[in-house]
Parts: C-alpha cells; structure tokens; sequence
C-alpha cells in the first residue's frame, strides 16, 4: 500500500507547491498525493497524479484532519500564505491542531517540506 501526503497551499502559493512538487518527484513516485479541491487542480493541469477533496473554504481542510486524525497520511504539506487572511482558518488551525496531536509530521514551507522528504524516504 502506497504511503498518502496530503497538500494544500493558498492561493498565493499554488504555483509555487507545483514547482515544489515537480522538483522533489524522485520522493514521490510510490507516494499518493491527497490534495484538497484546488491544489488538486492546479496539481493535475500540471500532469501531476492526486486524488481531489473538496477546496479549502467548503471543507477539504478539514476532511484532510479527519484523514490524519485516523492514521490515514503518513505527512502533510501545506504551503501557508502567512500574512493573508483566510476565512477558512479555523479548518486551518484544527489540521494543524490534529497533525501535532497525532504526531503526523506537517511542513508549512518548501524547506521544511525537502527535509520532511528526506527525512520519510531518505536523500535522493
């Protein structure tokens, strides 16, 4: 059984998860990707493979949680828009919240998430 990541990113760093993505595939190739609604569509116009939750703001934040919080995703990366404002972010909290408690490893930038990578599937 393949391992799930879940990614997210907001609206500003939509291109920028793409690239992420495209740059690190040699860690993803047995790697589901989970993807909530428009990550996933910038994901699969890019020619990457996800599967799709619904957007954000109508609840895929938070049907990523209910994933993590049922041993689900093995990590997520989410690319947080830091100094926007998010009319979903108490979806964003409670996905950060559950990561933390289930001790599901949680990258908010592309460093952290090439550590979180190499960390899982070792340097390559």
């Amino acid at each position: 059984m393949k391992d799930k990541i879940a990614i997210i990113a907001h609206d500003g760093k939509k291109p920028e998860m793409i690239g992420f993505l495209k740059d690190h595939m040699n860690y993803l190739t047995n790697v589901e990707i989970i993807a909530t609604g428009t990550t996933g569509k910038y994901a699969l116009e890019s020619g990457l493979t996800v599967k799709r939750k619904l957007s954000g703001p109508l609840g895929g934040d938070a049907q990523i949680a209910g994933m993590v919080a049922e041993k689900k995703i093995k990590a997520v990366i989410f690319f947080r828009d830091p100094l926007g404002k998010h009319p979903h972010e108490p979806d964003v909290q409670t996905l950060m919240r559950v990561c933390d408690v289930s001790n599901t490893p949680l990258a908010t930038n592309p460093s952290t998430a090439h550590f979180l990578l190499m960390g899982i599937y070792g340097e390559k």
